[in-house]
């Protein structure tokens, strides 16, 4: 009898456990879905910044280029890059199983969804960085390698592991939470690949090699693009707990504290300098400063967030000029944010991390995955793009280049008001 009152008693308690085991589960869900709308949100941003800070000439190149990133992104990462990245990794460097979601459950679905973006993200730090004289087929080819290929393969090695077996980085504790490296160094390393092969705009540098300035079209837009990318760097961030929990506010916190040090920290150079603030640089300080953050946002303190961000920011200030030096023409400023900011961030996770400050030991494997992105990010990428380019030139011609890749690449003009007659008489003359 008293058994049996047990067995009766237990039944609700059960049942109560299942339902809030569900509800947990639908809400982690659905969180995972709003933060990876976010981050596909910030395609937006990547596609006013670029847009922007380019001609008005090349403005619906720019925005067809981030618009199809993620098109074929999507589908190349669905198809191979989730496979390559997640699947079973019994050697810690490859997955070799879920393909084409093959043998994954309905459960970790918005896992593909949320990380989907992450791979379309990575392969965009390319497009603002060879706008102007980039084909489009070409930039195209290379976003699917990019999506399929070069962020998975990396991506496996810090992140893998999800359907059995662990990356050789994630097994020696490297800390890259939400993707300074996997995602921004990675895709930043790849833009200073494409750089290399393309080569600078027309007039960009004169015979003596000085630089001249190629003021963008609206720099309305850029400020736009920015608040955009910001806000959909909280869904960035926060989102990669992969569930709704405590840590959240944490790291929406650091996320904010680390892009507004970023700003500052780029602003403070420039008065060092002795140079004017400019607001492209400043927006380029705030992004650098969220890069930074991103490795390490979920075990620093939020004055370490600050810190992180701040020298993020300064250090951007401080690598443009020294890309001039050496004739790279990063039209965006993609390889001092993404690449400086990324290798920093991921150092700092191990400087700061919260209970272990000064860790050498993480440090180390902090810059053993730095170093280990840099080669496959900026090596592979390399081949990549140099095989691509025996086979599909990456360069437009001359004259499209001068009349604009709006018109010679899609037959569209993004400001036909103002455009028309200048394309018609760059045809007349050409």
């Amino acid at each position: 009898m008293v058994a049996g009152m047990g067995l009766a008693g237990s039944a609700p308690m059960l049942e109560s456990a299942v339902l809030d085991k569900g509800l947990a589960e639908a809400v982690n869900m659905l969180w995972l879905v709003v933060a990876g709308a976010l981050v596909f949100f910030m395609q937006a941003g990547f596609a006013f910044l670029e847009s922007g800070m380019t001609r008005a000439k090349n403005t619906v190149n720019v925005i067809m280029k981030n618009y199809c990133d993620m098109c074929f992104g999507a589908v190349a990462f669905w198809l191979v890059g989730y496979g390559l990245m997640f699947g079973a990794n019994h050697t810690g460097w490859l997955g070799t199983s879920a393909f084409a979601l093959q043998g994954v459950p309905e459960s970790q679905y918005g896992g593909l969804f949320f990380q989907m973006m992450f791979a379309a993200t990575s392969a965009t730090i390319v497009s603002g960085a060879i706008a102007e004289r980039t084909r489009f087929s070409a930039y195209v080819i290379g976003s699917v390698f990019i999506t399929a290929l070069i962020y998975p393969v990396f991506g496996a090695w810090a992140w893998g592991g999800a359907h059995g077996g662990e990356g050789w980085l994630k097994q020696m504790g490297f800390i890259d939470f939400a993707g300074s490296t996997v995602v921004h160094a990675i895709g930043g390393w790849a833009a200073l690949a494409a750089l290399l092969v393309v080569g600078p705009r027309l007039g960009r540098f004169g015979p003596d090699g000085r630089p001249r300035e190629i003021q963008g079209h609206n720099l309305t837009l850029v400020a736009m693009g920015a608040f955009i990318l910001w806000l959909g760097w909280f869904g960035f961030n926060a989102g990669s707990t992969m569930s709704a929990s405590v840590g959240l506010g944490r790291i929406a916190l650091n996320t904010h504290l680390g892009g507004a040090a970023g700003a500052l920290g780029a602003m403070a150079t420039m008065a060092l300098l002795r140079s004017k603030l400019m607001m492209t640089l400043t927006l380029n300080g705030s992004i650098a400063g969220l890069v930074s953050v991103t490795a390490g946002c979920h075990v620093m303190e939020p004055g370490f967030a600050v810190l992180t961000g701040f020298i993020g920011g300064a250090l951007s200030v401080l690598a443009s000029p020294l890309l001039d030096r050496l004739r790279v023409d990063d039209v965006v400023g993609a390889v001092s944010v993404h690449v400086v900011g990324g290798v920093w961030g991921t150092l700092a996770a191990g400087l700061f991390r919260s209970g272990h400050l000064f860790d050498l030991s993480q440090l180390g494997v902090q810059a053993l995955g730095s170093l280990a992105a840099f080669v496959w990010g900026f090596g592979g990428s390399l081949l990549m793009y140099w095989l691509l380019d025996k086979f599909v030139p990456m360069r437009a011609s001359t004259l499209d280049e001068q009349r604009g890749l709006d018109f010679s690449e899609h037959h569209e003009l993004g400001y036909p008001e103002f455009q028309q007659e200048a394309v018609h008489r760059g045809v007349r003359h050409g």
